[in-house]
């Protein structure tokens, strides 16, 4: 199998410190060592993976690179016990896509503690419209309500909410029987957040005090924080006595501008939310709720489906742009 070729996205840095992609071929024998190899049908498109394409070497060091943070796919050699060929697994988080070859090519060789069996009730095509995103989103709901958060102590806010991350939130909170308030993203998108169930849409104006008070009237009983920056610091200080804030990402910032004052007078709590390097235990918890009581009606509203590695490119753009909605996978097979 070692001499078998297969298509991949490559990207590579040029001698004048520019980046470019192309999809190209490799061989079995140019991926990492590791434990299973597995033939990738599907992987999605996230923050880090437009980063990874365009030479953010904060996210992968090494070029030539194939970035793809998230692969589902069946098992097409195996050297340990716990995975057979033919079987449907998932791979989300630890180092694949960022200085480990990705997702986004046909064929990806792993350790065998990055793999996850596909739970059931899941297909590979859904696995990947959550991905990491979908995965992020599920673990910070889960840390939330686990601190405490209650549907029947008021209204949770969703941050980022036109995003992968902040859409699947917003859609899991409300079918968990939430109200949820929308933050809108840079392109108006009220009318998507409304049919997601949104109860309200607030600007991002609205969301981003620029007051400089340590504390503001109390709103929210938690929030779902994607963005960073002067949202989150906002988020905080609007969040009600004992509430919980999650943290997960920095497209606004990786600053954070906070008094003390909300936590120590008003109790709130900001939990960080790591998707990469989540404990097993709490990562099987978290993918069967979400192939459970957490798995959405309206997946198909929130995905786009890319056709091949070839139309990643236009996808990667609008991202970085910030003007992307919901979730879009790549059908790699």
């Amino acid at each position: 199998m070692e001499n078998s070729t297969f298509k991949a996205m490559i990207v590579t840095e040029n001698a004048d410190k520019t980046f470019s992609r192309e999809i190209g071929e490799k061989r079995i024998s140019d991926l990492p060592e590791g434990d299973v190899v597995i033939k990738v049908e599907y992987s999605s498109l996230n923050y880090k993976d437009a980063l990874s394409a365009t030479g953010n070497k904060g996210v992968s060091r090494n070029y030539p690179h194939t970035p793809g943070i998230d692969a589902a796919g069946t098992v097409a050699e195996s050297n340990c016990d716990r995975f057979t060929v033919g079987e449907e697994v998932l791979i989300t988080g630890y180092d694949l896509g960022m200085n480990t070859s990705g997702g986004y090519q046909e064929y990806i060789r792993v350790p065998e503690n990055w793999v996850v069996k596909l739970p059931e009730n899941l297909s590979l095509r859904e696995a990947m419209i959550y991905g990491t995103a979908g995965f992020t989103a599920a673990l910070s709901c889960y840390k939330m309500i686990g601190n405490g958060v209650t549907p029947g102590d008021g209204p949770v806010l969703v941050t980022g909410a036109t995003g992968g991350v902040g859409s699947i939130a917003l859609s899991i909170l409300v079918k968990a029987g939430y109200e949820v308030v929308a933050v809108n993203g840079i392109v108006d998108e009220t009318d998507y957040l409304l049919k997601l169930g949104a109860k309200e849409v607030i600007s991002i104006e609205e969301a981003d005090d620029q007051s400089g008070r340590p504390l503001l009237r109390p709103r929210w009983a938690g929030a779902i924080d994607t963005v960073a920056g002067n949202i989150l610091s906002t988020a905080i200080k609007t969040t009600k006595y004992g509430g919980s804030v999650t943290c997960c990402g920095n497209v606004g910032s990786a600053e954070l501008s906070s008094s003390i004052y909300p936590f120590i007078i008003n109790g709130v709590s900001l939990l960080g939310i790591d998707s990469v390097n989540c404990p097993v235990d709490t990562r099987m918890a978290v993918w069967n709720r979400i192939a459970s009581d957490w798995k959405l009606d309206h997946l198909e509203a929130i995905t786009t489906e890319l056709d091949g590695l070839e139309a990643l490119d236009e996808r990667i753009s609008l991202i970085l742009q910030g003007k992307n909605r919901g979730r879009a996978i790549v059908k790699i097979g």
